[in-house]
Protein backbone atom coordinates (compact mmCIF):
# COMPACT_ATOMS: atom_id res chain seq x y z
CA UNK A 1 0.00 0.00 0.00
CA UNK A 2 1.31 3.48 -0.63
CA UNK A 3 2.62 5.33 2.23
CA UNK A 4 2.52 8.96 2.76
CA UNK A 5 5.62 11.02 2.46
CA UNK A 6 4.16 13.76 4.03
CA UNK A 7 2.83 13.68 7.61
CA UNK A 8 2.41 15.89 10.43
CA UNK A 9 5.85 15.82 12.79
CA UNK A 10 6.60 16.97 16.07
CA UNK A 11 9.37 18.63 14.57
CA UNK A 12 10.12 22.56 15.29
CA UNK A 13 8.54 25.01 13.37
CA UNK A 14 10.52 27.87 14.24
CA UNK A 15 14.00 25.66 14.05
CA UNK A 16 13.15 25.09 10.67
CA UNK A 17 12.71 28.58 9.59
CA UNK A 18 15.70 29.69 11.06
CA UNK A 19 17.49 26.74 9.16
CA UNK A 20 16.38 28.74 5.84
CA UNK A 21 19.97 30.08 4.40
CA UNK A 22 18.42 33.46 2.29
CA UNK A 23 17.31 36.00 4.55
CA UNK A 24 14.30 37.63 2.89
CA UNK A 25 12.96 34.17 2.42
CA UNK A 26 13.62 33.83 6.18
CA UNK A 27 11.95 36.98 7.07
CA UNK A 28 8.69 36.24 4.58
CA UNK A 29 8.62 32.71 6.59
CA UNK A 30 8.20 34.50 10.01
CA UNK A 31 5.34 36.93 7.92
CA UNK A 32 3.76 34.20 6.13
CA UNK A 33 3.52 31.99 9.79
CA UNK A 34 1.85 35.58 11.29
CA UNK A 35 -0.36 35.34 8.64
CA UNK A 36 -1.56 32.15 8.46
CA UNK A 37 -1.93 31.82 12.15
CA UNK A 38 -3.61 34.89 12.71
CA UNK A 39 -6.36 34.05 9.44
CA UNK A 40 -6.56 30.07 10.73
CA UNK A 41 -6.55 30.49 14.35
CA UNK A 42 -4.42 26.97 14.05
CA UNK A 43 -1.21 26.31 15.40
CA UNK A 44 1.81 25.58 13.07
CA UNK A 45 3.15 22.08 12.73
CA UNK A 46 5.53 21.05 10.61
CA UNK A 47 4.02 18.41 7.63
CA UNK A 48 7.43 16.18 6.40
CA UNK A 49 10.23 17.85 6.15
CA UNK A 50 9.72 21.05 4.26
CA UNK A 51 6.05 22.00 4.43
CA UNK A 52 4.22 24.54 7.35
CA UNK A 53 0.66 23.34 7.79
CA UNK A 54 -2.32 24.81 9.56
CA UNK A 55 -5.46 22.48 10.60
CA UNK A 56 -5.79 19.72 8.80
CA UNK A 57 -8.27 17.24 7.34
CA UNK A 58 -9.06 13.82 6.19
CA UNK A 59 -9.60 13.42 2.53
CA UNK A 60 -10.55 9.87 0.81
CA UNK A 61 -10.69 9.71 -3.30
CA UNK A 62 -13.34 7.78 -5.85
CA UNK A 63 -9.74 5.52 -6.02
CA UNK A 64 -9.60 4.59 -2.60
CA UNK A 65 -6.54 6.84 -1.52
CA UNK A 66 -7.09 8.22 1.48
CA UNK A 67 -4.74 10.56 4.04
CA UNK A 68 -4.32 13.74 6.19
CA UNK A 69 -3.20 16.95 4.77
CA UNK A 70 -2.77 20.07 5.95
CA UNK A 71 -5.83 22.62 5.53
CA UNK A 72 -3.32 25.20 4.18
CA UNK A 73 -0.05 25.91 4.44
CA UNK A 74 3.72 27.47 2.89
CA UNK A 75 7.16 26.06 2.49
CA UNK A 76 9.96 28.23 1.95
CA UNK A 77 11.91 26.43 -0.82
CA UNK A 78 14.90 27.23 -2.51
CA UNK A 79 13.80 28.27 -5.81
CA UNK A 80 10.24 29.86 -4.69
CA UNK A 81 7.63 30.25 -1.89
CA UNK A 82 5.43 27.24 -2.37
CA UNK A 83 1.74 28.17 -0.50
CA UNK A 84 -0.90 25.53 -0.44
CA UNK A 85 -4.63 26.08 -0.84
CA UNK A 86 -7.18 23.70 -1.34
CA UNK A 87 -7.44 22.24 -5.17
CA UNK A 88 -10.47 22.31 -7.09
CA UNK A 89 -11.93 25.36 -5.65
CA UNK A 90 -13.05 27.69 -8.50
CA UNK A 91 -12.82 31.33 -5.57
CA UNK A 92 -9.29 30.40 -6.09
CA UNK A 93 -8.65 31.00 -9.34
CA UNK A 94 -10.64 34.53 -8.78
CA UNK A 95 -8.96 35.68 -5.80
CA UNK A 96 -5.21 34.53 -7.80
CA UNK A 97 -6.04 37.37 -10.29
CA UNK A 98 -5.50 40.14 -7.85
CA UNK A 99 -3.28 38.31 -5.86
CA UNK A 100 0.12 39.93 -7.34
CA UNK A 101 3.09 38.03 -8.84
CA UNK A 102 2.92 34.55 -8.72
CA UNK A 103 2.77 31.07 -11.04
CA UNK A 104 0.71 28.22 -9.96
CA UNK A 105 0.97 24.15 -10.32
CA UNK A 106 -1.57 21.59 -9.44
CA UNK A 107 -1.42 22.17 -5.70
CA UNK A 108 0.57 25.07 -5.00
CA UNK A 109 1.01 28.62 -5.68
CA UNK A 110 4.23 29.96 -5.89
CA UNK A 111 5.84 33.16 -4.73
CA UNK A 112 9.40 34.84 -5.16
CA UNK A 113 8.53 36.67 -1.97
CA UNK A 114 6.12 38.62 0.50
CA UNK A 115 6.33 42.10 -1.41
CA UNK A 116 5.40 40.77 -4.89
CA UNK A 117 1.39 39.88 -3.49
CA UNK A 118 -1.21 41.66 -2.04
CA UNK A 119 -1.45 40.36 1.95
CA UNK A 120 -5.59 41.18 2.01
CA UNK A 121 -5.79 38.65 -1.09
CA UNK A 122 -3.80 35.92 0.55
CA UNK A 123 -5.57 36.18 3.72
CA UNK A 124 -8.60 35.83 1.72
CA UNK A 125 -7.17 32.97 0.04
CA UNK A 126 -6.17 31.27 2.94
CA UNK A 127 -10.06 31.76 4.77
CA UNK A 128 -11.55 30.42 1.41
CA UNK A 129 -8.95 27.16 1.34
CA UNK A 130 -10.41 26.54 5.07
CA UNK A 131 -14.14 27.43 4.41
CA UNK A 132 -13.86 24.64 0.91
CA UNK A 133 -12.43 22.04 2.43
CA UNK A 134 -14.35 22.21 5.65
CA UNK A 135 -17.13 21.80 3.30
CA UNK A 136 -15.80 19.02 1.28
CA UNK A 137 -14.92 16.92 3.98
CA UNK A 138 -17.58 17.86 6.59
CA UNK A 139 -16.61 14.93 9.11
CA UNK A 140 -13.89 16.05 10.64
Amino acid sequence: MYELKTKETDSSVIEFIESVDNTRKREDAYRLLDVFTEITGYEAKMWGTSIIGFGKYHYKYESGHEGDAPLVGFSPRKAKISLYFATGDTQREKLLKDFGKHTTGKACVYINKVADIHVDILKELIKQSVMFLKETYPNQ
